[in-house]
């Protein structure tokens, strides 16, 4: 996926299929399924914000609240040896593992900004 569309706070994948010559896509990063299609850019901007708009008022209509993309929290699985390095540097700054993670992940992902 090279490009994600924005709107309220979600983000749709774009795709095209050269076989039905249409632009497709799905609203990302939640667990409802919520596609949406158009014959040009434009048209598939503007499906997917109509998509959007449509599941908030269809989980509003439900009486639950819209999936929340990106909530912040996600699991991990290192492997026991980066695990143990992670937590016993935690330990070291007394602080805890997710504030270890955090900040080295924050840091991996200012150096690959500053490299695009």
């Amino acid at each position: 996926m090279t490009d994600l569309l924005e709107y309220k706070g979600y983000h749709g994948s774009v795709r095209y299929s050269g076989e039905d010559e249409i632009f497709h896509g799905r609203i990302e990063f939640i667990r409802d399924l919520v596609t949406y299609e158009g014959r040009d850019a434009k048209g598939l901007k503007r499906a997917f914000e109509e998509a959007v708009d449509d599941y908030i008022v269809l989980a509003a209509r439900q009486g639950r609240e819209p999936d929340t993309p990106l909530k912040g929290s996600f699991n991990v699985r290192t492997g026991p040896d980066l695990h143990r390095k992670a937590m016993i540097l935690a330990r070291k700054r007394d602080t805890n593992l997710n504030t270890v993670v955090t900040e080295a992940l924050k840091t991996y992902l200012e150096k690959e900004e500053r490299r695009d």
